[in-house]
Order: structure tokens, then C-alpha cells, then sequence
């Protein structure tokens, strides 16, 4: 059976943040217990590992799990928290003589190039527009609203009848973007915050109440909360529907029946 870990479960500037003493960074700081890396997971199994994402955090992720190398890395979209470490991976990459395999919708691929042009000549580049199997995983991505930032890809992952969603970075899905999260084991939702008070028009995320609501209209049988901002502590014990779980960094969870 799969396990999907997760070595990040923070918002784009991560718990603590450095300018912030609010009681939530400052318990990281004395305990660590809501210290969050950005949000990266990795999917192991006998067919083959791949990550989802490559954020600034990505050399420590690697570090924290004993990890010399990633051969494979799926990319939900080109925003500095979740490419911010390619330049390290593509190092790695020239050091050891290998190439890296990065996955994501062309769209994707065309912004990280002009980012960092010069990627290309230590990784193979693979567009997903149309779907891609990876470690044995059929899976399929669609854009989802990112309020705000624009937009980001979701990715389903069906195997041998196990079927979940990874969706860090969504707002406010309209119907054709919710279609893709019914009949699901397992939805991996981003939510930045308990309540978010800002001015919904400025918003990039979902929140925990909000969530809620989505979770009620499509019914996962289990939803894990990530992308978490120092908003939210995972000490407080907020009142959440039943099938839901808060993502903690190193936490793992098996994907299958």
C-alpha cells in the first residue's frame, strides 16, 4: 500500500513567520508543535516515489526524511512557495549526473522557464494536460481558482480503486471545478486559516468554516486540512467535521483500503 507524507504543511511564508510574535509563532518558536514548512508531500510505494510541489523549503524536507535525491516532482503551480526549490533540485541534479523528471500542465512549464530558463538542461520537462501515470497512479489535473493569485492546478489520483484529490491552493470553486472532487477516500485540502477576515476579493484560499461547507456538498470519507498560515493552531481544537484531520509536518497516511 501507498503512503503519502507530508514534509510541509505551511502557508507561502511558512510558521513562524519571521516578523511575527503572535501567540502561534511564538509557541513554534519555545516548542515547535505549529512549526510549518511550505506545503510539499511525497507519495511512496512499491511502483516509485514523486513529490507534488518543490518549495524553498525543499533542501530541508529532504534533509528531515535522509533523502540524497528526488527523481520526480509534479508541479500544482508556478508560485515561488511551490517552485522555489527547482534551482536546488536542478543542482543536485548536475552534481550527481542525473535527471530530474518535473511534471506539470504546459502552462506551468512555460512560466517556470522564464523564471529559470536554464532548468531545462538538468531536467526532462513533461506536460500532464492530457493526464500522466505516475508510481502506478492515474492522475488527471484542472484548474482551480486561487481567488486573488490567479489560478493553480488540482490533481486527482486513482489506483486500484483508491481515489484522492491533492488541491493546496483553491477558492471559491465553481461546479466544474468541484465535479472532480466527488467520490473521492481522501480530499487534501488547502486552508490558510480558522476565519479569514480580509476582504473576500484579496483572499487566495479557503478557509477551515468555508471548507466545511465544501466538504458538506461533496462528501470525501476523509479530508486532511495543509497549507495552514500561523493563523491556525493545531493545539486549539477547533470544532471541524468529523472526517476531518490537520496535516502535521512528517505525519503519513496510507493510501489505500
Amino acid at each position: 500500500m501507498d503512503t503519502l507524507v507530508f514534509l510541509g504543511t505551511g502557508d507561502a511564508m511558512g510558521v513562524p513567520r519571521v516578523y511575527c510574535d503572535c501567540t502561534v509563532c511564538m509557541e513554534t518558536r519555545l516548542n515547535g508543535s505549529n512549526r510549518r514548512l511550505r506545503s510539499l508531500v511525497m507519495i511512496q510505494g512499491q511502483d516509485g516515489d514523486f513529490l507534488i510541489d518543490c518549495g524553498p523549503d525543499w533542501r530541508s524536507q529532504m534533509e528531515m526524511q535522509g533523502i540524497r535525491f528526488a527523481e520526480k516532482i509534479l508541479v500544482t503551480h508556478a508560485h515561488f512557495d511551490h517552485i522555489g526549490g527547482l534551482p536546488e533540485w536542478a543542482d543536485a541534479c548536475r552534481w550527481l549526473g542525473r535527471k530530474g523528471e518535473l511534471y506539470a500542465p504546459q502552462e506551468v512549464i512555460d512560466t517556470i522557464l522564464k523564471q529559470f530558463p536554464w532548468l531545462e538542461k538538468h531536467m526532462k520537462m513533461t506536460a500532464v494536460d492530457d493526464g500522466i501515470v505516475l508510481g502506478g497512479w492515474e492522475i488527471s489535473g484542472w484548474r482551480v481558482c486561487h481567488g486573488a493569485n490567479g489560478y493553480a492546478y488540482a490533481y486527482r489520483l486513482e489506483k486500484n480503486g483508491y481515489r484522492w484529490v491533492y488541491c493546496s491552493d483553491s477558492i471559491g470553486l465553481n461546479e466544474e471545478e468541484k465535479k472532480p472532487l466527488h467520490d473521492l477516500d481522501l480530499l487534501v485540502l488547502g486552508t490558510s486559516f480558522y476565519h479569514e477576515t480580509a476582504e473576500y476579493s484579496k483572499r487566495s484560499v479557503y478557509d477551515m468554516r468555508e471548507a466545511a461547507e465544501l466538504l458538506n456538498e461533496v462528501q470525501p470519507v476523509k479530508a486532511i486540512y495543509t497549507h495552514m498560515s500561523h493563523d491556525v493552531d493545531l493545539n486549539a481544537g477547533y470544532s471541524l467535521p468529523t472526517q476531518v484531520t490537520l496535516a502535521r509536518t512528517g505525519m503519513k497516511v496510507e493510501l489505500g483500503y
